[in-house]
């Protein structure tokens, strides 16, 4: 995808939603890998790469820069001076607003990112995301929210992309139209549950479970086909569809895996407290953590051991018209 423009002096990539732990470099990584490839078979010179690594400003940008001296070494052992050099720039910033000069960018990537709302939606009380239990208003704030964040994202990018330009995308999703498909709502009720649990205990009041609504959107395959229609600065090159159970031990590479309630609540309850512990913490407070994802974890464990529910995820490929 990255061909059309070689060879060229410098090309700009973005990954937007950089994170900062171990896997920030990994999508870098793998695109200088790539162009080193095409310059190979092709016998040019491999170009300088520009790459700006985008987050929130809250995103800890210091432990992104220190790492950047052991990508640079690996990157050298790897394949010594055949690759060109490659300079990192850190762009703190939400990608509902501008972040990159006029018809600059040639490569803008993502992942786990574009399913994170500007601002949460009002649900209904007691719910923290939809669920089979919504009103209908609720649905619709929450796919109103993302069809304008998504259309804002796309006009934004294409004032910064040259023409050509490639976007590849990778969210999570619903398998289905229907917004309460479990693939869609099952994790969030369960910790809707143990939310209620703390409740119960006196440790949660149910008025900030009311006023909580998680900024998130599972949208369906068509609703993005649909959006990225109306946009019309890309056309859709192509979206493919993956599925992914929940624990992620429990995969077709991992030929000694043996279902355990237990172990396997407590996998899905730590990667959605990586993902949600820091807004569930700044709305909650961070002393009932712990507690919550414990309750969490036993009732993921109970929701697998009747039904092994998928994450789904959409790989989105796009090009600047």
């Amino acid at each position: 995808m990255l061909s059309k423009f070689l060879p060229v002096t410098c090309l700009k990539v973005a990954d937007l939603g950089c994170a900062s732990g171990p896997n920030t470099f990994f999508s870098t990584y793998e695109i200088m890998d790539t162009i080193t490839r095409i310059c190979q078979k092709q016998h040019w010179e491999s170009p300088e790469l520009q790459v700006f690594l985008n987050d929130l400003p809250e995103n800890d940008f210091n432990a992104v820069f220190r790492s950047v001296p052991a990508l640079n070494e690996r990157l050298k052992k790897d394949e010594g001076d055949l690759r060109g050099p490659c300079f990192i720039v850190g762009v703190p910033g939400s990608f509902y607003q501008r972040l990159f000069p006029s018809r600059s960018m040639h490569f803008v990537y993502s992942s786990s990112s574009l399913h994170w709302l500007s601002k949460a939606p009002r649900g209904d009380k007691g719910n923290i995301y939809m669920s089979k239990s919504s009103s209908a208003d609720a649905f619709k704030a929450y796919s109103e929210q993302f069809r304008m964040d998504f259309l804002k994202f796309l006009r934004l990018r294409s004032e910064e992309m040259v023409g050509g330009g490639r976007m590849l995308h990778c969210l999570v999703g619903r398998s289905s139209t229907d917004p309460t498909s479990n693939d869609c709502c099952s994790i969030y009720e369960l910790l809707n549950k143990s939310l209620f649990d703390l409740v119960a205990k006196g440790l949660v009041q149910e008025s900030n479970v009311d006023s909580f609504n998680v900024p998130y959107y599972n949208p369906c395959e068509q609703e993005m086909r649909e959006i990225i229609e109306e946009e019309g600065s890309f056309n859709l090159d192509k979206i493919e569809v993956f599925e992914v159970n929940w624990d992620f031990e429990d995969n077709n590479g991992n030929k000694n895996y043996v279902f355990e309630k237990n172990k396997s609540g407590q996998n899905v309850a730590k990667t959605v407290r990586a993902a949600y512990e820091y807004i569930l913490a700044s709305h909650f407070g961070e002393i009932i953590i712990d507690e919550l994802f414990t309750r969490y974890a036993q009732y993921v464990g109970e929701h697998l051991s009747e039904e092994k529910t998928k994450f789904i995820t959409f790989v989105v490929l796009m090009t600047k018209k």
